[in-house]
């Protein structure tokens, strides 16, 4: 995939390209007897376009009557036709057929990436290299905008995005909506009303925008945030604590919302307290550690992610309380640095290469065909056990 770094200032956007994608492995090498048969007949197809006998617009014969051209069989002829469609050379739509594309999308879709927390949350740069580095990716471009300078809030950043892409009118969106701000769901709303009035295909990353219950009509890609929180609670619990807090951060994404679901399951199914027990607050204020050790009394904390776990161990190391010895630890996402804390770090991993991946394939698969069915992708998590959590002090006795 090109990779197409945008700068952007409250002003204006910039044009300049900082930096391009590794070198496109060639798809459209000369016909041989060697190639397999749908090879064979995507090449004549591919010829046929370039050479204008179909015209931007024209439909393709029906799959039936290519098979009876190349004397091959559907399934040849249908491979064959996706294969030009994954190039961008035709649109396939049930019901009306296939349709050559205009030459300017022959080099195959540009996609726009709309993450407004880009270099200030660890799990999306991951994300961004899997949706480059996927197999999927060698024909297609990406636009991605520099992050949001100190004079720019990040709602003006993430709508100044939204409306450079439109301009450029990318075919599709990779968005992972805003989260730490009070007006996030007015803004992610507003996000996504103009890129659907665009006629923008929208993938969300990570976390829908429409605040739970609500569920947004676009394709999301993530892990189950829920089973994640049962699974690291329930991780504690087996080590034997028994009154376990869950800290997050004021105006959260609903993701986070979604862990406490999970961590109030666990401590229920094991007729523990959970009532007070989790409490939105910065992990970093001496002040709220105070209260939050008072109300709670905890003997372990699941954090909202891995963040949050490294500015809480921090706090409690300068109070005097040992990790783990007096309090075990844990948190989400395991990022490049919780192995490498004071104390390292036992965390809920999820592979953020394989989310941007698979947000890759979503987009294609929704373009092809717009009218699925809405779809949540939950890639699976799995504990990660290194010292805060203290599993390692069972293991003497």
């Amino acid at each position: 995939m090109n990779q197409v770094r945008e700068r952007a200032t409250p002003q204006a956007f910039q044009g300049d390209v900082t930096g391009a994608g590794s070198p496109i492995t060639d798809i459209d090498a000369p016909p041989s007897a060697s190639l397999p048969k749908y090879r064979r007949v995507y090449d004549d197809l591919r010829l046929d376009i370039e050479s204008g006998r179909y015209k931007p617009g024209d439909r393709l014969p029906s799959e039936a009557e290519l098979g009876k051209i190349f004397a091959t069989s559907r399934i040849t002829v249908t491979k064959a036709v996706r294969e030009l469609q994954t190039r961008g050379l035709v649109s396939r739509r049930a019901g009306s057929g296939t349709h050559v594309l205009p030459f300017a999308r022959t080099a195959g879709h540009v996609f726009g990436l709309l993450i407004p927390d880009l270099g200030r949350t660890e799990i999306f740069e991951p994300i961004c290299h899997g949706i480059m580095k996927s197999p999927l990716a060698k024909s297609h471009s990406l636009l991605w905008g520099a992050a949001a300078g100190e004079e720019t809030r990040g709602e003006e950043h993430a709508e100044m995005l939204c409306q450079h892409y439109i301009s450029k009118r990318v075919e599709g969106v990779f968005f992972a909506p805003l989260e730490f701000t009070p007006e996030r769901d007015l803004v992610n709303t507003r996000i996504v009303r103009a890129l659907e009035r665009a006629g923008t295909q929208v993938v969300l990353l990570d976390r829908c925008y429409a605040p739970y219950p609500t569920r947004s009509r676009y394709d999301l890609v993530g892990i189950d945030n829920r089973r994640a929180g049962y699974m690291i609670t329930q991780h504690l619990l087996q080590l034997g604590a028994r009154r376990v807090a869950f800290i997050s951060r004021p105006d959260s994404a609903s993701t986070v919302q979604a862990r406490i679901a999970g961590y109030r399951e666990a401590l229920i199914d094991h007729e523990l307290p959970f009532h007070g027990m989790s409490l939105h607050g910065d992990p970093s204020n001496p002040d709220f550690l105070d209260h939050m050790l008072r109300a709670c009394s905890p003997d372990a904390i699941v954090c909202a992610n891995d963040l949050t776990a490294a500015l809480l161990m921090t706090g409690l190391m300068e109070k005097g309380i040992g990790i783990p010895e007096e309090m075990r630890v844990v948190g989400f996402d395991d990022v490049k640095y919780a192995s490498l804390l004071p104390v390292p770090l036992t965390t809920q991993h999820q592979d953020c290469a394989d989310i941007g991946a698979m947000a890759l394939s979503t987009m294609l698969r929704r373009l092809e065909n717009p009218h699925l069915p809405t779809q949540d992708i939950s890639l699976q998590t799995h504990t990660v056990v290194r010292r805060s959590c203290g599993a390692h002090l069972l293991a003497r006795c």
